[in-house]
């Protein structure tokens, strides 16, 4: 019940939408407005462009419906615009039930359909190429709703959102529809510069409440151990711990008995199975679980064209029926409808009869792959009930009216086009935001299956975390600014790309920027002030001690270059037979050059020891350069094979060495000019230091 307070308030708001076209568009409805619908659309009707940033499911696309009715009350065009092809055929099929085919267009990248009709349901890239070329279908454009804005953070096709944004005729009010993210005010704030007035209104409310599952094995268990939604985890509300009896079904599930981490540095690779989970539950088993916890309408999640065909398959051959008989027949009556419009020889090589029995049978993939008509019917039967578990890949999150009661997700990794990556808590928040039917369901389901990658903290902080930062993907393309400067010169073509949400990002961080570096000068100067010395310049004297530590870094790093180049030249410079001193090496001693790398650069000589062990020889192995000290005729046909041929040459490397004569060359010596300027300059240093007043200083 109502408190008087907000009767009066709920008189007010009313009074504000006489004299607009906000009482008759409530009248076409069947509920009520929420508070957030209401506000917005009010803003509509006072000439605002406006930002909703509400939970999936909560009802934003009403704000959106609202402006289209006010568009044809005015007698101007309203566009719709969506991020995917399915949406806006969706979103097409909807309005033409509500204005008529006559008064509704469609254009996506292969469909155009009544495109100088009123309302004009598009893809947001079509109505980007329309504003390059100038198109004349934009006369009389009044408004422009902007389904799934917050798409633009996209790192492929974001910046395409903001290019509209900018482009737009001053006059046109935009209508941006986004999920909840957490800098709403920011992205708003964008809009209010870059469009005009523009408010900013944000519902943190989910319709119907969100409960979260994790899967292991056969067993079904809550998250969190507390009994509470997905609203209050998320809004910080309370404060949610993990389920116990989930941690203690995943420890019998790893191996060891202990929680799986994940693979780590040094683990063994190939496959590893636990010992109380010997193979992954079924496709089928799963959703058989889901429907007999009454949990069924589901969505469920594979991040795969191929794996949503796939999982269609694994169900039939399980011989798996979610349907009646009685909607078993509404479904076959319904593909007949759609096999009469297709040719018989099309029928078989589009598979038709296998994705039938599929769908009679309660489950169906759905994905881009997809025929138009096929992703048509599924919805239809999805949306009628009759389809119980619809396999689908992440596009039919992206406000695709498929609501159901659960959403099951396979896996928290997807591939994003370069590499496989976990889904972000805004992905995941988005996709599991399906589940809940409003105005059907008292509360939705998600299910995540458990895999021994898993560790169920991190599960509940993805789970916990419901908004997520709107971040402009927007970087000018050759592509884009050959359009820009065609169409609008040089000029302004840079106040364009300066006006881009990127920009005005990039902009609020240089202030924040900048307040740090008032803040760490201002310590600077703190420490300047508690370094001060009666003695001297403190200063002055850490600088020498900061030289001289550099300094003696450079030399011992010089050395080291120099070592190991006179290294080289000396192994280039040896043939097979030379004695040679091996200075420095792991083992100290002498050798004997039995067989020649031919390598140009560091080659890896094969020498024997004085000991008759054959070792590969390179310059790491030396700590300067070979010294050759004598030289031995190597037999003919020497493999080092046979452990009396290394006995025997071992033996007249001794001789050789023994024998005192003089060697056949020196290999070049180790330059130390180079080290005797730098000790030069490290004891100068050093004089510098104790002289300075402050090295007496305690």
């Amino acid at each position: 019940m109502t408190s008087p307070a907000e009767r009066y308030a709920n008189s007010k708001a009313r009074q504000v939408e006489f004299g607009t076209s906000l009482p008759d568009f409530r009248a076409t409805l069947s509920f009520d407005l929420d508070p957030f619908q209401a506000e917005a659309c009010r803003k509509v009707a006072e000439g605002h462009g406006v930002l909703v940033a509400a939970p999936t499911g909560a009802g934003k696309t009403v704000v959106g419906e609202f402006a289209i009715f006010q568009a044809m009350a005015e007698n101007r065009k309203a566009f719709y615009t969506t991020p995917i092809k399915a949406l806006s055929n969706q979103k097409f099929t909807e309005l033409v039930k509500v204005y008529g085919p006559e008064q509704v267009g469609l254009l996506t990248g292969d469909t155009s359909i009544n495109s100088e009709a009123q309302i004009v349901v598009m893809t947001t890239e079509v109505l980007r190429n329309m504003l390059y070329a100038d198109s004349q279908t934009l006369d009389g454009l009044g408004y422009v709703i902007m389904d799934e804005v917050h798409y633009l953070a996209d790192k492929f096709r974001g910046a395409v959102w903001e290019e509209v944004i900018i482009h737009l005729p001053s006059n046109v009010q935009i209508i941006s529809l986004s999920a909840t993210v957490s800098n709403a005010e920011e992205f708003g704030g964008w809009l209010d510069t870059v469009r005009g007035d523009t408010d900013i209104i944000v519902s943190e409310v989910r319709p119907v409440p969100l409960f979260q599952h994790v899967m292991v094995g056969p067993n079904l268990v809550d998250l969190f151990a507390e009994d509470v939604a997905f609203d209050k985890v998320a809004e910080g509300d309370i404060k949610a711990s993990v389920n116990p009896e989930l941690r203690k079904l995943v420890r019998s599930h790893s191996p060891g008995g202990r929680v799986q981490r994940g693979r780590g540095r040094g683990a063994p690779r190939g496959p590893q199975r636990a010992p109380g989970l010997s193979q992954r539950v079924s496709r089928s088993s799963v959703i058989a679980r889901l429907d007999r916890a009454g949990l069924l309408p589901a969505i469920f999640f594979i991040f795969s064209r191929k794996g949503c065909d796939m999982a269609v398959q694994q169900c039939a051959m399980a011989d798996l029926r979610l349907t009646t008989n009685e909607e078993a027949a509404q479904i076959a009556q319904a593909l007949d409808e759609v096999a009469y419009r297709i040719p018989n020889e099309d029928l078989d090589v589009l598979e038709f009869w296998s994705w039938r029995d599929g769908l009679v049978r309660g489950f169906a993939s759905h994905h881009a792959g997809l025929l138009p008509i096929f992703k048509e019917i599924v919805e239809d039967l999805f949306a009628r009930n009759l389809v119980k578990v619809v396999f689908a890949t992440e596009t039919l999150a992206l406000g695709v009216n498929m609501p159901a009661r659960s959403v099951v997700l396979e896996k928290l990794v997807k591939f994003n086009g370069e590499s496989h990556v976990q889904i972000s808590s805004g992905e995941y928040t988005q996709l599991t935001g399906r589940a809940g039917r409003r105005g059907i369901d008292v509360e939705g389901h998600s299910i995540v299956l458990w895999n021994p990658d898993m560790e169920p903290e991190a599960l509940a902080g993805l789970a916990s975390r419901r908004t997520y930062p709107l971040n402009s993907s927007f970087r000018p393309t050759y592509n884009m600014s050959t359009n820009l400067l065609a169409q609008f010169g040089r000029e302004q073509t840079r106040q364009i790309l300066e006006s881009s949400f990127a920009q005005y990002q990039a902009d609020r961080s240089v202030v924040g920027m900048a307040r740090q570096v008032r803040s760490r000068e201002e310590s600077l100067a703190g420490y300047a002030k508690s370094m001060e010395c009666h003695l001297g310049d403190f200063t002055e004297y850490l600088k020498l001690q900061r030289e001289l530590a550099a300094l003696e870094k450079t030399a011992a790093k010089s050395r080291r270059h120099e070592r190991r180049s006179a290294a080289e030249r000396s192994l280039q410079a040896v043939i097979r037979g030379d004695v040679v001193d091996l200075p420095g090496g792991r083992r100290f001693g002498r050798a004997v050059v039995v067989a020649l790398d031919e390598a140009m650069y560091n080659p890896r000589h094969t020498v024997l020891t004085e000991e008759g062990q054959l070792r590969r020889l390179s310059a790491e192995d030396l700590n300067g350069p070979l010294q050759i000290v004598s030289r031995i005729r190597i037999p003919k046909g020497f493999t080092g094979k046979s452990p009396k041929e290394r006995r025997d040459l071992a033996s007249s490397l001794r001789n050789a060495i023994y024998d005192h004569r003089p060697p056949r060359q020196d290999a070049q010596s180790f330059d130390f000019e180079g080290a005797d300027s730098f000790e030069r300059e490290i004891e100068k240093l050093r004089l510098q230091l104790r002289d300075h007043p402050c090295h007496a200083c305690s």
